[in-house]
């Protein structure tokens, strides 16, 4: 009878059954008779006004982290796959991953692929389809993945890269054809910068006759720099070696034996000495080079040539000291003294308009080039820029604009395409193989992706292709056929 009347109970009855159990006012027991109901129902009814009331004032809780995946097109993760790989250099399997882990999707390595290849497609002919006829300066240089060449081409001014292919061999007729190929775009450079490499040099010749290719001061630099460096390890060696036969030599002496090692030790001072004198002295001639001949605020091209033929006969006169390594060094500036000075002679002609532009001697026009060859900072920079100041009156400001702004445009190594090798390398050591298909996407990104930040402001916001061109363009997202999403 108790447990159907418990049963027949409405929700307002059972409610306040538990409230006043909970209340403590009542013992259990008496509340089960009055109410006809058992003390185990009782107690049922107090333990759910407790939940009740813990849940009402329950601290809130941090919302779980399973969340519901949320719904993605099939646009969206075509460009999704797009970004991961060309903006963060991601390998296909790193994409699969992360698309898995992120947003539970499962796509294979061949659907990727494809959609890179569709790609690549696209952004070939957009590439074959760009008028270089701007592009005035061109830089050129060879990068290797693995035993694969790459020839790189690129623009001075806007960094627009007109080159990029994969080939077997580096050759003269192997850059020539592609050279062709690009000059069928436009491509009609007053002159380019490269290193030294042969093939590369012959290449152009044949492509494009007797356009001059002017030597890359940087590898220059950098074959002195590793000349001085091994000459001074070798003189504190020689130091080292001396110092220990003088310690030897020492201990012989107490012992009434010093006669031995004295001419061992003769020998030794001597070395250290021409050792010396021999790190000194062409620390001094290539000091000379970096810093009086290849030097962009520098003499005119004549006298850069009577430095560099002095520095390279008295690099000769010491050959015999270390032939195996001063000999290199000296045979190829002597072979590329006027490639390398080729900067010098486009300077002097740039400064030449300059003194006929402003009506300034040419000499004073010289002399503010000189001037930069002093630090900003220096006390002498500011003397002189007081005499200069005063001897040029209210043109010398303009004289200095100009000069500057031949400095700036006047090359004197490809090291902007060495750059553009160093963004590639981060590319390339994902793969084994280099396809054309691949190299065309990858120009065509670098071409089209704008500068998020640069040291030069006025390449800020813009991609090399704006910079080249002049005139805005679509995101590459969208020259490749994908709507970009609104900014929320």
């Amino acid at each position: 009878m108790t447990h159907s009347h418990a049963r027949a109970l409405c929700a307002t009855s059972r409610k306040r059954i538990g409230i006043e159990a909970l209340s403590g006012a009542e013992r259990v027991t008496r509340l089960a008779q009055r109410h006809g109901t058992s003390r185990k129902f009782v107690r049922a009814q107090r333990e759910l006004a407790r939940q009740a009331v813990d849940l009402a004032f329950a601290e809130p809780t941090a919302p779980s982290l399973v969340e519901p995946l949320p719904r993605v097109s099939d646009a969206w993760v075509h460009r999704f796959v797009l970004g991961d790989v060309l903006i963060v250099h991601g390998s296909y399997r790193q994409v699969i991953e992360l698309l898995r882990d992120l947003f539970g999707l499962s796509l294979c390595v061949g659907t990727i692929h494809t959609w890179v290849v569709e790609a690549a497609q696209r952004a070939a002919g957009i590439n074959r389809g760009q008028d270089l006829s701007r592009v005035r300066l061109g830089l050129h240089d060879e990068i290797f993945q693995g035993n694969q060449p790459v020839l790189a081409g690129i623009d001075a001014a806007s960094t627009y890269c007109y080159l990029l292919q994969g080939v077997e061999q580096r050759d003269a007729d192997t850059w020539g054809v592609h050279l062709l190929d690009a000059a069928k775009q436009g491509l009609d450079p007053d002159y380019t910068v490269a290193d030294a490499g042969t093939g590369l040099r012959a290449g152009q010749m044949a492509a494009w006759g007797d356009k001059p290719c002017h030597g890359d001061v940087f590898h220059v630099r950098q074959q002195c720099e590793a000349l001085t460096n091994v000459l001074a390890r070798l003189a504190k060696g020689s130091a080292s070696r001396r110092e220990a036969l003088e310690l030897e030599m020492s201990a012989a002496k107490d012992g009434g034996d010093g006669r031995q090692l004295s001419a061992r030790l003769g020998r030794a001072r001597q070395a250290e000495v021409q050792a010396r004198h021999l790190a000194t002295d062409v620390k001094t001639l290539t000091g000379w080079l970096g810093h009086d001949v290849l030097s962009l605020a520098g003499p005119q091209l004549k006298e850069r040539r009577d430095l560099f033929d002095f520095i390279v006969e008295q690099l000769r006169l010491r050959e015999a000291l270390a032939a195996h390594r001063i000999r290199p060094l000296r045979v190829a500036l002597q072979r590329q003294r006027d490639d390398v000075l080729g900067f010098a002679r486009v300077l002097d002609g740039k400064l030449a308009a300059i003194a006929q532009r402003r009506q300034t001697p040419l000499y004073w026009v010289q002399q503010v080039c000189r001037l930069h060859r002093k630090k900003p900072t220096s006390t002498a920079f500011w003397q002189r820029w007081n005499e200069l100041h005063a001897r040029l009156g209210a043109g010398f400001v303009a004289v200095v604009a100009d000069v500057r702004a031949a400095m700036d445009d006047t090359p004197r190594s490809s090291s902007m395409v060495e750059n553009l090798n160093s963004r590639l390398r981060r590319y390339f050591f994902l793969r084994r193989h280099l396809g054309d298909a691949y190299l065309s996407l990858l120009q065509f990104f670098l071409n089209h992706r704008v500068f998020m930040r640069s040291r030069r402001t006025e390449r800020v916001g813009k991609s090399p292709k704006q910079l080249l061109t002049g005139q805005a363009h679509p995101h590459w997202l969208e020259l490749l056929g994908f709507e970009r999403l609104a900014p929320a």
